[in-house]
């Protein structure tokens, strides 16, 4: 195992642009600050700070505020 500290994680406008990006993409990954890892497609707004996470196979919606997005997965 190695001791390396965890990478970084994203400032607000990285995740920001991010999700800015993500909002074109059929799928992605969310992950939160609470530990939970999404996926699915994402609508952002970007003068709110929030958005929503819908996953069609799963059934499940989410709503969530940049400042709970740890990282976006394309």
């Amino acid at each position: 195992m190695s001791d390396r500290p965890p990478p970084p994680r994203p400032t607000r406008d990285e995740v920001y642009d991010l999700l800015m990006n993500a909002r074109q993409a059929e799928w992605v990954g969310l992950m939160l600050e609470d530990g939970r890892s999404l996926s699915g497609a994402i609508i952002f707004n970007e003068f709110k700070g929030t958005g929503r996470l819908i996953n069609v196979d799963e059934e499940f919606s989410i709503d969530f505020n940049v400042d709970q997005v740890v990282d976006v997965k394309l």
